[in-house]
């Protein structure tokens, strides 16, 4: 199933959730029940398949850097919480290539980035890219803070700029 389809059917199943409750509550909560049920089947299989492959050798390091890649296996390991990676591991892997440095991630899920000043690494654009990134590898985040506080201390006094090389003098101002 192409990338649009897979995305196109989440969605679908959203919208014939919210469409069920025009039929009342009890219809409402009987759609939920189905695609809870279905979702604790088809999550109750991919455990057992992560646990076929594991007995038989075959979940190898590749394998999971593979599985991990995959943006539809990835998040489908992510809901039935079987991803092969702890959230610090799948926010790093999210951030490579990405001009940024990882502080921390709290333990109420707040991730603290610093990202360096200048070049516009800090434009509006790459924060968002780097939001949405770290959102799709880890959803368990509950936000996402930016450390401005080296950017502004890179920022240099005019003071200084009146100091003389190798002496102590100042000019004027």
């Amino acid at each position: 199933m192409p990338e649009q389809d897979w995305q196109a059917a989440g969605e679908r199943i959203e919208s014939l959730i919210a469409a069920s409750a025009s039929a009342g509550p009890a219809a409402r909560h009987r759609a939920e029940e189905l695609v809870r049920l279905v979702a604790d089947l088809y999550g109750a299989g991919l455990e057992r398949l992560l646990e076929v492959l594991h007995e038989h050798g075959a979940l190898t390091d590749e394998a999971l850097d593979a599985v991990a890649d995959d943006d539809l296996v990835s998040g489908l390991l992510l809901v039935h919480g079987l991803h092969p990676y702890d959230a610090q591991t799948r926010i790093e892997r999210a951030l490579a290539g990405h001009d940024v440095d990882l502080l921390e991630i709290t333990a109420d899920g707040v991730v603290r980035l610093r990202m360096p000043a200048g070049c516009g690494s800090s434009s509006a654009a790459h924060r968002s890219a780097v939001e949405a990134a770290i959102e799709a590898a880890a959803p368990e985040v509950t936000a996402v803070e930016v450390d401005d506080a080296l950017a502004a201390a890179a920022v240099i006094p005019v003071s200084a700029l009146f100091t003389r090389v190798g002496g102590d003098r100042k000019v004027a101002t």
